[in-house]
């Protein structure tokens, strides 16, 4: 039997353009001979939805997508398997199911609901889904389909050291004997994980000793970036088929006789760079928008940025605006102008020494008698973000914020200011990553000045500032925030680790920890590593912590 992964960029909502989509690419299917063709989880309604799942009409909206999508199908020698929300049975307690259906020639042979559902970093599964009764083995044309969902694969006891849950739907469905496992998942990306994906995929087809196919949403959804990277294995968990990362994808095979392939490199900051050039043109273009405004300041973070702009929508519909103030280095301004050129992006250039003088001058009394400190940086911050926002309505543009993971982290960052705007898009990346990504972008020619990649990093808000007045060096930072915000280790722990002053951990911690109120105003941030500020990282802003 020939069977087709199909990874899709669904939209959540868009019922109509999500069926365009599965019936194309089962059309094609067809056409290259597959009997199966296999969309991953939520694919009709598009994941996640969220709240929408406690709305009656949206889940109306979802059985009635079902029953178009039999009926565009019905005359297709190919039969379909794809994900959606159907609406639980009323005793259930949960508004919804997480559900596969499976049709062919237009009948429904089989709704299998997800088993296990997550409720941990990004995931609220258990808010809206009742888990399934029971598992059940299907049969098409003889071939006995044992069919997951996602994290319904996630609880080998012999790949974990420890599991989340008491049940594996999986042994269920192995005591019906079936001849292949197919898994229909929406795992979001963070660095590493396609390697370890694959690897956990494998054990389960080694122990089970059957083929194991899994296709895999691609596309941005708010913060969350699915990588596609949908794959078969035989049943001794050799790599048989791999589709691509980052973009839709189709692929034909047999799983009972593909030949064995090498598994693909994965290089974490290609990868990175990948999913945020894809979430970034999938916020922007689902949002409604085609524009981007980025303020270039003359440093890495903002270049990086501009450059994944540039990539994910087009340099036609990138707009970069420069606003040198008084303490701001002509070498700033020439550096992005460079930029802008190598790019192919239209660059503006609003001086804001005079604004920044009128706000100075109309403070005079208040401030009569008082030292210049933070305050007059953030002023000139803030006015930044009042103009990118002015011509964010002008030219319906969505603003791009700059900031990077180590600066969100220790709250190096004015609210209203830098943090103005509508997608933090490296907003994951510690510094030190920032650069390995732009120096991956200039490995075969200098896309971003080398004087961006080789001056000391500086807020440019007062004379002669460098970062590292303010917070240990990058190489010395990051290490800590990964340490601490990543894997919640303690700063006993980090210091003990990595040999620093254990003073030095704790005063970093506690700039992580005084700028949570900072963070939850943030823009969504573009999700790459396994923990990243926003929706999977919970905690209250008015709290004491004791370091």
């Amino acid at each position: 039997m020939k069977i087709a992964l199909v990874q899709i960029d669904p939209t959540v909502g868009d019922f109509t353009g999500n069926l365009d989509k599965i019936v194309t690419a089962s059309s094609r299917a067809a056409a290259l001979g597959a009997r199966l063709a296999v969309f991953s989880e939520l694919a009709i309604c598009g994941y996640p939805p969220a709240d929408f799942l406690e709305k009656p009409s949206f889940l109306a909206r979802c059985r009635s997508a079902v029953d178009e999508l039999a009926a565009a199908t019905s005359g297709l020698s190919t039969a379909v398997l794809a994900g959606v929300a159907l609406a639980a049975d009323g005793d259930r307690g949960k508004p919804a199911v997480n559900a596969a259906v499976l049709l062919d020639g237009g009948r429904l042979l089989l709704e299998q609901h997800k088993r296990l559902l997550p409720f941990y970093d990004v995931f609220d599964e258990q808010r809206y889904f009742a888990p399934a009764r029971a598992q059940q083995v299907v049969e098409l044309d003889g071939v006995r389909l044992a069919i997951t969902i996602c994290e319904d694969a996630w609880n080998d006891k012999n790949f974990w050291p420890s599991r989340l849950y008491t049940v594996d739907p999986m042994e269920e469905l192995m005591r019906q004997h079936p001849d292949v496992h197919i898994n229909l998942s929406s795992s979001p990306f963070w660095h590493s994980k396609r390697a370890m994906r694959r690897e956990m995929l494998a054990a389960i087809a080694r122990r089970d000793g059957v083929p194991v196919l899994m296709s895999n949403q691609v596309g941005g959804n708010d913060s969350l970036i699915f990588d596609g990277s949908s794959l078969a294995l035989n049943a001794r968990g050799e790599l048989i088929a791999q589709a691509a990362s980052f973009e839709e994808d189709l692929i034909v095979l047999d799983p009972f006789a593909a030949p064995v392939m090498p598994a693909p490199e994965d290089d974490d900051t290609a990868a990175a760079y990948g999913a945020l050039v894809l979430g970034t043109r999938d916020y922007v273009r689902k949002c409604g928008f085609r524009k981007a405004l980025v303020g270039l300041s003359g440093g890495i973070d903002s270049a990086l940025v501009a450059c994944i702009a540039t990539e994910a929508l087009g340099a036609e519909n990138v707009i970069a605006v420069g606003m040198p103030s008084p303490y701001s280095s002509q070498g700033s301004i020439d550096d992005s102008r460079k930029l802008a050129a190598n790019l192919g992006i239209r660059f503006e250039v609003i001086g804001i020494s005079g604004l920044f003088g009128e706000f100075t001058h109309a403070l005079e009394p208040q401030f009569a008698g008082m030292k210049v400190d933070t305050t007059e940086e953030n002023i000139q911050s803030r006015i930044r973000g009042t103009l990118l926002m002015a011509l964010s309505n002008k030219f319906s543009a969505l603003v791009l914020t700059t900031g990077n993971k180590s600066e969100m982290a220790v709250g190096y960052c004015t609210l209203y200011g830098d943090m103005v705007g509508a997608l933090a898009v490296i907003g994951d990346l510690v510094k030190t990553r920032v650069y390995a990504v732009c120096h991956w972008l200039n490995r075969d020619r200098e896309l971003i000045p080398g004087a961006i990649l080789e001056k000391p990093p500086s807020a440019e808000l007062r004379p002669d500032q460098k970062d590292t007045d303010s917070l240990p060096p990058y190489e010395v930072l990051d290490p800590i925030l990964e340490a601490y915000v990543e894997r919640y280790e303690t700063p006993e722990r980090i210091a003990e680790a990595n040999r620093f002053p254990l003073p030095l951990v704790q005063q970093v911690v506690r700039l992580v920890e005084r700028s949570e109120y900072k963070r939850q105003q943030a823009a969504p941030v573009l999700k790459v590593t396994p923990k990243s500020f926003g929706m999977g990282r919970r905690f209250p802003i008015a709290v004491k912590v004791e370091v």
